[in-house]
């Protein structure tokens, strides 16, 4: 069974794409039927509340501060704290998924999720509003690993990167709702609103079939079965992809589930990609220029108004061009490009600040910075925003998909408030400074996605995984 995955995936191990149909069931490859588009949409529900996670604590920070008295150190609390709860969702998540199944792990995010948000909305003094900040944090800390893992195991293989990278676009649209509305409602009222999709999650969830891989994984054949035909459609013949998921999942399940089974060399290169592009996804520095990009622009002598309505808006079409590309370029190539553009950008950036500081170009230095950062936001978006997270849904094998799960988005959570605590101390330190030293991270990249980074389009989960673990 190993070496008949091998044969039919050694060949794209580094981005030939090649033809499967031979390896593979075509019910494995066919269009999404209602069920998977369904299932689809109400997992993508819960990254568009982690979106409106992200932006509520910039649209929220005035009405909070002027109404419950809050000191600027006392917001930063808020605003940092769910940092801290997706670290600690992160240290569980992967367990979590393996023990109670895909939807179950979705349900109790979403539970955590929703609670925090009405916290929030209620809250009257600050330890109220840090609870139900770390209350949703922690579920969004779940929520970023299962729903990508859920719908790539539930989707054919030839939609498989845009519908998982529809993450992205679904976070992106939170963030842009919560940065509009928190101009024109007030902060208890936002964060009901964001409760909403927690809730929508929670009662979809009852309409949606479990993921079958999981189900093979801990032997609920006859349910197994049900589900991907369920997925497939009822007049499909799953027979060879059943028996392709079986025999992979009990080749895998014949070694004994520990923590240290992630660090043996057959996973290696699994490891390596994987923390390589969830540690390098935040130190290109997009992510935690979003966050303070109002200070930027002020700093840079430009309209903070017009900068950030400028960036919340260009993320979504840059996340829609790459849902529709990652399967028909592949992952690597939109990893690629996304990177040189991050390097570019950020060099500008960096380039407007020291023009700045010898006065040079002092009228279109404030132009430079404007420019720089929406393409950072847009070369941001169209890869290193969400191929990442698809990438680490398709390269670990089942027995260890969960320690790997946990320790991956630890890795990126940790990463994320590194990034985030320091970016402040960095710009008073150089503002140029601060823009090079990622740009130089952003060229890295390149040549990490470049030299290491497989290419999965067009492959079954079964073939990725078994390819890898045999590539070292």
């Amino acid at each position: 069974m190993e070496e008949r995955l091998l044969s039919g995936s050694k060949s794209n191990i580094n981005g030939a794409s090649g033809d499967s149909s031979d390896v593979i069931n075509p019910s494995g490859s066919s269009s999404a039927t209602p069920v998977v588009v369904l299932s689809t949409l109400v997992a993508l529900s819960g990254a568009f509340g982690y979106g409106c996670a992200i932006g509520y604590s910039s649209a929220a920070e005035s009405g909070i501060m002027e109404d419950l008295g809050l000191t600027v150190a006392a917001y930063s609390v808020f605003g940092s704290i769910m940092t801290i709860g997706g670290m600690i969702g992160a240290l569980v998540n992967g367990k979590i998924t393996d023990l109670i199944g895909r939807r179950g792990t979705m349900w109790l995010s979403e539970t955590f999720c929703a609670a925090g948000w009405l916290t929030i909305a209620f809250a009257q003094n600050a330890w109220w509003l840090d609870l139900g900040r770390l209350s949703v944090g922690f579920g969004v800390g779940i929520i970023c690993y299962v729903v990508p893992i859920y719908i790539a195991e539930i989707t054919p293989r030839d939609l498989r990167g845009a519908f998982t990278s529809a993450t992205q676009l679904m976070c992106s649209c939170g963030l842009a709702l919560a940065f509009f509305l928190g101009n024109v409602i007030t902060w208890r009222t936002l964060a009901v609103i964001g409760a909403i999709p927690s809730l929508v999650h929670i009662i979809g969830l009852f309409f949606i079939p479990e993921s079958p891989r999981w189900l093979a994984k801990v032997g609920r054949h006859k349910d197994f079965e049900a589900s991907l035909q369920r997925l497939r459609g009822k007049h499909a013949d799953i027979s060879q992809e059943a028996a392709e998921i079986m025999d992979y999942t009990e080749m895998f399940q014949q070694h004994k589930e520990k923590v240290l089974d992630l660090f043996q060399k057959r996973y290696a290169y699994s490891l390596i990609v994987g923390i390589g592009l969830l540690s390098l996804q935040p130190f290109v520095g997009a992510n935690a220029v979003s966050y303070y990009a109002s200070s930027i622009f002020v700093d840079a002598g430009f309209s903070s108004s017009i900068g950030t309505i400028s960036l919340s808006l260009i993320g979504i079409p840059g996340v829609a061009l790459s849902v529709l590309l990652t399967d028909k370029v592949g992952r690597r190539p939109l990893l690629m490009v996304s990177a040189v553009g991050l390097c570019l950008s950020a060099l500008v950036v960096g380039l407007a600040f020291f023009f700045q500081d010898i006065n040079l170009w002092k009228d279109l230095s404030p132009i430079l910075v404007y420019i720089g950062l929406l393409g950072q936001s847009l070369s941001y978006t169209i890869g290193m925003a969400g191929i990442p997270w698809v990438i680490m849904s398709e390269i670990f094998p089942i027995n260890v998909k969960g320690t790997a799960g946990s320790l991956l988005s630890l890795v990126n959570w940790s990463c994320c408030w590194i990034v985030t605590y320091s970016i402040n101390f960095m710009m008073e330190w150089s503002s140029e400074g601060t823009f090079f030293i990622f740009s130089a991270i952003s060229g890295f990249t390149v040549l990490f996605a470049a030299k290491l980074v497989p290419e999965t389009k067009g492959r079954t989960l079964e073939e990725i995984q078994a390819s890898m673990s045999h590539f070292l």
